[in-house]
């Protein structure tokens, strides 16, 4: 008997199968392309941003260099121009070793600012303000310049005015000094003139003196009737009189003459009492005060004159010599005594 062959067992590998295997196939490429896109996107990013960074990082460096360069270059034209306004005046190259030095400290404060990056707008800032600073510098120091050449020209002008004036004031010296000789010149003279008209005023003073004869003084004694009677006893004596003549004397003007009556006590004292006429004259010999007793006016005419004075003091007389003199124009011209018992 034959034997019969087995039936063949079904597979997979069958047309449905097939296609499903492709379809996963095509999803992991697509999965797999994706991923590959994004990787590439991110990396192309990465490298975007890194060449961005870079840029920025070249464009800083750049800026930072380029702004070095610019402190250097004015911070040295600053120097240049700051020594090209030095001269021989101390105090303006003083001002400017302070304006060097202020000058140094602002570059070193913004060169430590250009070493960071993030401080390049106020480095920039602060070099704008360097510039500003430097203007300011040298207008001061112009000014201060054109201040120092007005004072040496007001002073070069003072100092002419001053020689001038030296000029004038020597001159003016000069001629005071002569002046002052021509004046002790003139005074000398004056004086010698003044002492030849005093010593010829005294002289014709002198010889215009008028002399007195016949002075005579006497103690008198006014009675119960009224009439006055001549005595030599102090106690019965009440007044004296003094007469004298005047002398002939051309030299002297005619006119008004004073006589000075002096009487001397047997003690030495002039009799003078104000409210009867007394006084004090300057003798002309020497210059002394003189007391006087009694003054008599006589209209002279040169010739000779008889003048009698009554010396009434209403008082008692002291016994002894009594001494008259009489003086015209301050001189002596005449004495006399009288002795009361």
């Amino acid at each position: 008997m034959a034997t019969s062959s087995p039936s063949p067992t079904p597979t997979n590998s069958g047309p449905g199968k097939q296609d499903k295997s492709q379809h996963q196939l095509k999803i992991a490429a697509i999965v797999t392309i994706a991923v590959l896109a994004i990787l590439c996107i991110v990396l192309v990013a990465n490298l975007v941003s890194k060449n961005k960074a870079n840029n920025n990082l070249s464009y800083e460096l750049n800026e930072s260099e380029q702004l070095k360069a610019e402190l250097e270059k004015q911070y040295y034209e600053s120097l240049s121009e700051l020594e090209e306004l030095r001269g021989s005046n101390e105090e303006l190259n003083s001002l400017i070793e302070q304006q060097k030095s202020e000058l140094k400290d602002s570059k070193d404060r913004i060169e430590a600012l250009l070493r960071d990056s993030r401080n390049l707008a106020q480095a920039r800032k602060e070099i704008k303000n360097l510039t500003a600073q430097v203007e300011q510098y040298l207008a001061e120091i112009n000014q201060l310049r054109q201040e120092n050449e007005e004072l040496t020209a007001r002073t070069a002008e003072l100092s002419e005015e001053n020689m001038s004036l030296n000029t004038n004031l020597d001159s003016a010296r000069v001629r005071n000094m002569e002046l002052s000789s021509a004046k002790a010149a003139l005074a000398s003279e004056k004086e010698n003139i003044e002492a030849e008209r005093s010593y010829l005023a005294k002289k014709v003073n002198i010889a215009s003196v008028i002399k007195v004869n016949e002075l005579e003084a006497t103690g008198m004694k006014m009675k119960g009737s009224g009439k006055a009677v001549s005595r030599s006893s102090a106690k019965n004596v009440d007044q004296l009189q003094v007469c004298f003549k005047t002398s002939v004397n051309e030299v002297a003007e005619p006119g008004n003459e004073q006589f000075l009556v002096r009487i001397i006590s047997p003690l030495g004292e002039t009799l003078a009492i104000e409210e009867m006429g007394s006084g004090i004259f300057t003798n002309s010999a020497n210059g002394e005060q003189i007391r006087y007793t009694q003054a008599e006016e006589v209209d002279y005419n040169q010739n000779e004159q008889q003048v009698c004075t009554l010396w009434s003091p209403n008082q008692s007389f002291a016994e002894g010599n009594y001494k008259v003199e009489v003086y015209n124009k301050g001189y002596l011209a005449g004495s006399t005594t009288l002795r009361l018992k």
